[in-house]
């Protein structure tokens, strides 16, 4: 049984790991079903790792306070009494000093037992958000109060440090399996409502598409909010598959190939010139579906795939000018998403202009952005991956990748 008069004398810190997981999955199973359909999974899955992670103690030594009183002192062995043939203990007067330090993180934690742990716990209580402890004497000096303050706060400290490493695996870990609960969830949800197949639908590509041009394999907590999502009945849109997606980058970017094999012809191309080459071999390979400046939603975008009446991959061509001009083209791709759009991409051709910096300078132009929310896997030295929030809703989100190419120089172009 935990001590009350003492810290960390409560269930093994082992105990403690697993009721976090277990409780964590327990309420990502219980979340209402369209609640969960209708969140970004990463955004709720942060939101369930911030609620159960374990914020282990750290206490604000700046600003321990102490105070005293005079207490009565019991004083046993010899000195015991009688009263009416009974014998009663005797007090005396003494001094009562009270330290009070205030902390920040979860004040549970101080019931923890940790490993290793003392077989002498630290004497004292929590208040609030505040570490109680007293030192008691007849005959206290200050040499002798700091000492036993000293020690019990060393002891503490130890006890918290050892916390500390072994909740490490469990915060560390949260967030991944926040969102494989999360995701199995969906998957299942969508299985019950048999709607799994409206989630997402194969490009039809064209039978026997010439591959000339396709790439080569390769404190005080703060209370975590849940993330905004609509409370109507999920509908799940139709997307671009993944594997879509992929093969349309790598058709756009085997396009370097046929620039560092023909330099010659495009050396004076400007923007809509070069836009049409890429055009040209994506609809080699989706049956004519790929136009170029068509509308779509508030504008008109460089490269747009639609298949049975719906935009599954938009994109941006533009030359490098610099960091500002790419955050302005990417706010001029998500002003052409609407809701459904989920595959995007922005094109930035540079003409042999210190491509190295201009490679540098990409991902940090990037993730400034307002509706950036993370890099995803799958980066290479002239393309970045990267999950966005939609304009108008962050609950959807964007899968933008930045391909780069250095095209041949000439002496009249576009800036």
């Amino acid at each position: 049984m935990p001590r009350e008069d003492c810290l960390f004398t409560g269930p093994g810190w082992y105990l403690a790991d697993q009721h976090q997981r277990q409780e964590m999955a327990r309420d990502i199973e219980s979340m209402d079903g369209n609640r969960l359909l209708n969140s970004a999974v990463d955004d709720l899955a942060k939101y369930f790792a911030e609620k159960y992670q374990v914020a282990v103690p750290e206490l604000d030594m700046g600003n321990l306070v102490v105070d005293h009183r005079e207490t009565e002192i019991e004083v046993r062995g010899e000195s015991l009494r009688m009263v009416m043939g009974r014998s009663q203990p005797s007090y005396v007067k003494g001094t009562e000093v009270e330290a009070e330090i205030p902390f920040t993180g979860d004040a549970e934690a101080f019931k923890v037992q940790p490993n290793p742990f003392s077989l002498n716990p630290p004497r004292a209580t929590v208040s609030g958000s505040r570490v109680v402890f007293t030192v008691v004497g007849t005959s206290l000096g200050a040499t002798d109060v700091k000492r036993e303050i000293d020690a019990t706060v060393t002891s503490i400290e130890s006890c918290l440090t050892n916390l500390r490493g072994n909740f490490a695996g469990l915060n560390a870990q949260l967030f991944d399996e926040a969102k494989a609960a999360i995701e199995a969830r969906r998957t299942k949800l969508l299985a019950n409502q048999n709607m799994v197949a409206s989630l997402g639908f194969k490009v039809r590509e064209r039978q026997g598409a010439p591959t000339t041009y396709v790439a080569p394999e390769i404190r005080r907590r703060i209370t975590p909010v849940m993330p905004p999502a609509s409370g109507t009945p999920f509908r799940p849109e139709p997307a671009l598959s993944t594997d879509d997606y992929e093969h349309i980058l790598a058709v756009m970017q085997s396009m370097t190939q046929v620039m560092e094999l023909s330099p010659s012809a495009f050396r004076a191309v400007d923007e809509e010139a070069l836009r049409s080459h890429f055009l040209v071999q994506l609809n080699g390979h989706y049956q004519g579906q790929a136009t170029g400046e068509t509308f779509n939603y508030e504008g008109k975008t460089d490269i747009l795939i639609r298949s049975e009446g719906k935009n599954i991959f938009i994109a941006e061509c533009k030359f490098w000018s610099g960091p500002k001009r790419l955050a302005e083209t990417i706010d001029q791709l998500l002003s052409y998403s609407s809701w459904r759009d989920t595959k995007t991409a922005v094109v930035v051709f540079n003409r042999n202009r210190d491509f190295s910096k201009v490679l540098a300078a990409i991902p940090d132009a990037v993730r400034e952005h307002p509706r950036y929310k993370h890099d995803l896997p799958g980066s290479s030295e002239t393309a970045f991956r990267y999950l966005f929030a939609n304009r108008d809703d962050r609950n959807r989100e964007l899968f933008l990748t930045v391909l780069a190419f250095d095209v041949p120089t000439s002496t009249e172009h576009g800036a």
